[in-house]
């Protein structure tokens, strides 16, 4: 097992006195008799993910919640603060495999905010990311098998998914959405993918 550190970005951005965004980044950093290699592979990966979430919150994103900061107060309307939340979860770490996943939450207004999923599975050994494909090796329809457990598991409970979920889910599924927990690969769909936002991000299990 690695040691992995949880390290954070955090900030709050004025405009005019106002708080008018604020950002709280999580990112992972190894500390490991690992490969130094593969270590650094890993770390400068997750920083530059880590940074390029600052920079855009503290250029894109904070113009765009001066604008509306402005547009607001000219209204008479309250104030609104923008908010990025990164945040990660280790889901499997043995063997020189680390998995895990990253859900980034944004509310730059409307009635609520938004959050995407990210994950990573990595091999420490060669430093790589690893692919759906080579958990199912000489297997062509791994893919398809996929596909159908994901179908029957909806099948066992229909009213948390959109009435064309067996649709949807051929249309937006993505093989680099998945992370790995024992004995069990998990398949994930982002929100309004297959299911109403009230159901959230719907995960899968995989033997």
């Amino acid at each position: 097992m690695n040691y992995i550190n949880k390290n954070i970005l955090e900030k709050e951005l004025f405009y005019d006195n106002t708080l008018v965004l604020k950002y709280h980044i999580e990112y992972p950093i190894i500390y490991s008799n690992t490969s130094e290699n593969s270590i650094m592979k890993f770390n400068i990966y997750n920083r530059n993910l880590a940074f390029q979430l600052k920079l855009k919150s503290e250029s894109e994103l904070y113009k765009e919640a001066i604008e509306t900061y402005k547009y607001n107060k000219e209204n008479g309307y309250p104030t609104m603060v923008y908010e990025v939340y990164r945040t990660f979860e280790i889901t499997y770490n043995s063997l020189n495999i680390i998995s895990l996943y990253a859900d980034e939450y944004a509310f730059t207004g409307g009635a609520h905010g938004n959050t995407i999923r990210t994950s990573q599975n990595w091999n420490l050994i060669q430093g790589t990311l690893i692919s759906l494909e080579s958990f199912f090796p000489n297997n062509p329809y791994f893919m398809i098998n996929i596909l159908k457990e994901i179908n029957k598991q909806i099948a066992e409970n229909t009213e948390i998914y959109f009435e064309n979920s067996c649709y949807l889910v051929l249309d937006t599924f993505n093989p680099k959405n998945y992370y790995i927990i024992p004995n069990s690969i998990v398949i994930y769909f982002q929100q309004y993918d297959i299911a109403p936002y009230s159901s959230g991000i719907r995960t899968f299990n995989i033997n």
